[in-house]
């Protein structure tokens, strides 16, 4: 079991996710800061994000989009994350 922390996302005390989820010092710090229902948020925010906005993660503007709208999540205010607007549903672009 994961150590108790306060999550820097929603300020409870629960179990931290206890492994880094990206081989950088943003993965460590999330596996020390994040909480588990958190970080499972983040994944159901990227897979929309992702879809919305048909990344290409091999992209590395895509790549870095991405990492803002995760840092904006977990240390952010929503209003740093990226907008999904369905009107513009299969018009962006890269």
């Amino acid at each position: 079991m994961s150590d108790e922390i306060k999550c820097a996302r929603c300020g409870q005390k629960r179990s931290a996710l206890g492994y880094a989820p990206l081989p950088t010092e943003l993965g460590q710090k999330i596996a020390t800061e994040v909480c588990q229902p958190c970080w499972a948020e983040w994944l159901q925010a990227q897979t929309r994000i992702i879809n919305h906005y048909g990344l290409d993660l091999i992209n590395p503007d895509a790549q870095g989009f991405l990492m803002d709208n995760m840092k904006g999540f977990f240390y952010g205010s929503n209003e740093q994350l990226a907008q999904i607007d369905t009107t513009k549903e299969g018009s962006i672009k890269w």
